[in-house]
């Protein structure tokens, strides 16, 4: 006998729609293999009740043998030795057709009995298990969507939704494998229940017609016995199957138990941080509307660098998302637990699936990171995975808590300058160095440099040396956001005034400050300690851009977190790929001394507008040039006027000198004149205005023997 075609026992807990889709295919069998017994049926009864019937129920049973090979069963429909011994069968019925006589007893206890159980027992409880197996279903699916809404606030409904879980998983995968062995059984006893009611008959035809031996030849009696032989091994076979399956159901019971258990204790299963492949039920998280949403649960799988979904009743999945340079982060959703964002490398589409259990929520954080790096690609993945994953574990250092941030800003004993490698901020308006390609990462990013990864906000008293560092000249910033007195706020007359919504990502001390590639490299180290550490939160702040400076202002109570001041900021650049992320370098000083420098590149995300805000403190700092030109020209020009003010003043003195000059010569000409008419006896007689220019031509005459 040929093989017999077998559903998997051993994937039925995984129940992934590979399997679904195969037990389809059997159960469609299951219904074409009841079809057709229940007309054979049909016919032979037509034999047992109407003894007057039998020529034409025989004819009728010869039929359907002959139409067996044209039967379209989707499992052992190409049989061909199963249809050749039909066809024999049909051809001796089709000649025994003309008998009339048949013991109805024999014919019941040989004939009816094998194919009415068949139909009655084996097809029913296929019936029976088929429905139990979609009740019990039914039942893991309800069960795993209460625990899929288990929101972290309802931590002591916990236990009752993971037993509720538990028991319908168990009692979901016990009924799927007996229902998989009732099916794979069925197989063999398609076989058995085709062939022993038609032996029987045969053999009640022989012992009915026992006087006409003669018409049943020796060729057909071995032809009979070989059938007979053949049913034994058929049945010997399944026996050995059936305890073979069972066996195998045992042990899958036995192994399978741990697994029941939707988040298994990290310890016993232990999270493999190298997968490059990876398969699973999600929950996908659709957006109904502004703030609503739902969640669909599908199975998801890696190819390659893309990641497909498929539903539960598809033949094949579909592509969810390319992966290819994504960005995958674990976020914090309100009402789920272990939720994942994917962002594709545009930053043009976003995915948030929520995972079963923290071992898996971690599994496909790190396998799709690693399919972003394109790490599939190369010969071994998971020993490039691993070299990769330990490289970028000995590159950052875990995050401090708060309190260790807060203690290193209080200044030491005896030591006045302020730490300025966590707390100072840096920025960058990068040059291109055409060199920079030779240079290694440790000459762009100090080695063992801590990573920043919130905000401290400067209304702290214990931060003396942060205002400073900025160029605030030490002032205190009023924790309710009020200005004090008649004092103006520092941006009210810029000219630039954007504001933009941001997320910091963290901050770390860099080495150079000449080109954009320290931005990229300390955004690869950051996103990289905040996957390993699994550091989800980010401080959400309203970055405002004007002429003078950058602000992190805080958007619940409108408190200024930090300023960058404008010129400090040396280099600024947005990712490559991922528009979101952006970064920029600010160089402050770092001690007493204004040539101590030291440079810190700030790292945020943005709702896709990291090249907006380049923009806008690239616009910034010309307004700052240009304006910083024209008050040096205007400064320029006035000083210029002034010269020329102070010349026309010479020139205007030296004109009045000039002209009191002459007007002294013509009083003294005019005086010589009385002086020649009175030596020749002659009187002048000068008016009231004659004579005061004589006075003043007398002391013009004073002033100039003076002089």
């Amino acid at each position: 006998m040929p093989g017999i075609d077998k559903l998997p026992i051993e994937e039925t807990l995984e129940d992934s729609p590979q399997t679904r889709s195969l037990l389809g295919v059997f159960e469609e069998d299951a219904t074409a293999i009841s079809n057709y017994m229940n007309q054979l049926y049909q016919a032979m009864h037509r034999i047992y009740d109407a003894q007057n019937e039998l020529s034409a129920a025989t004819h009728l049973t010869s039929k359907l043998l002959k139409e067996y090979e044209k039967q379209r069963f989707p499992l052992g429909g190409d049989d061909e030795v199963m249809s050749s011994t039909l066809q024999q069968f049909s051809k001796v019925i089709d000649e025994l057709s003309s008998c009339h006589a048949v013991l109805s007893t024999q014919l019941a206890d040989a004939m009816m009995f094998p194919i009415t159980q068949f139909k009655e027992r084996d097809l029913k409880e296929i019936l029976t298990l088929k429905e139990v197996f979609q009740i019990a279903s039914n039942d893991h699916d309800a069960a795993i969507n209460r625990y899929s809404r288990l929101s972290k606030k309802r931590e002591n409904d916990k236990y009752e939704v993971t037993e509720d879980v538990y028991t319908s998983r168990k009692k979901q995968h016990q009924t799927m494998m007996h229902y998989f062995c009732a099916l794979n059984t069925l197989q063999y006893k398609k076989k058995i229940a085709l062939l022993e009611p038609l032996l029987g008959y045969m053999q009640a035809q022989i012992s009915f017609f026992k006087m006409g031996s003669e018409n049943l030849n020796e060729q057909l009696e071995e032809f009979l016995a070989n059938i007979g032989t053949s049913v034994q091994n058929v049945r010997r076979e399944m026996d050995s199957d059936i305890e073979t399956m069972q066996q195998t159901i045992e042990d899958l019971e036995v192994a399978s138990d741990p697994l029941y258990v939707p988040d298994p204790d990290p310890t016993k299963f232990p999270v493999n941080r190298n997968l490059t492949r990876k398969a699973g039920y999600l929950n996908a998280r659709n957006k109904t509307g502004l703030v609503s949403s739902t969640w669909d649960r599908q199975f998801y799988f890696t190819q390659g660098g893309n990641l497909m979904s498929q539903a539960r009743g598809d033949v094949a999945g579909g592509l969810a998302m390319d992966i290819d340079n994504c960005s995958v982060m674990a976020v914090d959703c309100e009402d789920r637990r272990y939720c994942f964002q994917i962002t594709s490398f545009d930053g043009k589409k976003s995915s948030i699936l929520q995972a079963e259990s923290k071992k898996d929520h971690e599994e496909w954080i790190c396998t799709i990171n690693n399919i972003s790096k394109q790490i599939y690609l190369s010969e071994n993945p998971e020993e490039t995975a691993a070299r990769v994953n330990q490289s970028a574990l000995e590159a950052v250092t875990p995050s401090p808590s708060f309190q260790q941030r807060h203690e290193s800003l209080r200044p030491a004993a005896g030591q006045s300058r302020p730490p300025t490698a966590r707390t100072s901020s840096s920025g960058s308006l990068g040059s291109e160095s055409t060199n920079l390609a030779a240079l290694s990462l440790d000459s762009l990013v100090a080695p063992d440099t801590p990573i920043q990864f919130d905000i401290i906000s400067p209304v702290c008293e214990d931060q003396p040396g942060q205002a400073k560092a900025f160029g605030q000249g030490g002032r205190r910033t009023n924790p309710f956001g009020e200005s004090g007195g008649s004092t103006k706020s520092e941006t009210e007359d810029s000219i630039l005034h954007q504001l933009f919504i941001v997320r910091f990502l963290g901050s770390m001390e860099v080495k150079s400050d000449d080109h954009p590639d320290v931005v990229y490299e300390t955004m690869r180290q950051i996103l990289a300690a905040r996957a390993i550490h699994n550091i989800f939160r980010m401080t959400e702040s309203h970055l405002l851009v004007t002429c003078d400076c950058l602000k992190l202002i805080d958007p619940q109570t409108q408190v200024t977190r930090l300023t960058f001041p404008l010129p400090c900021v040396v280099l600024y650049a947005t990712h490559q790929e991922n528009k979101r992320l952006f970064g920029f370098v600010l160089r402050t000083s770092s001690g007493r001394s204004e040539s101590n420098l030291s440079s810190v590149c700030y790292i945020f995300e943005s709702n896709n507008e990291g090249e907006k805000i380049c923009d806008s403190v690239g616009l910034a700092k010309q307004i700052a040039l240009h304006a910083e030109l024209d008050r040096r020209a205007s400064e320029k020009q006035k000083e210029i006027e002034r010269v020329k003010e102070k010349q026309q003043k010479e020139l205007n003195k030296q004109k009045q000198i000039e002209k009191d000059l002459e007007e002294q010569s013509r009083l003294i000409a005019a005086s010589s004149r009385p002086n020649q008419a009175s030596s020749e006896g002659q009187f002048v007689v000068l008016s009231s205005s004659q004579s005061e220019e004589s006075d003043l031509g007398e002391g013009g005459k004073k002033r100039e023997s003076e002089a």
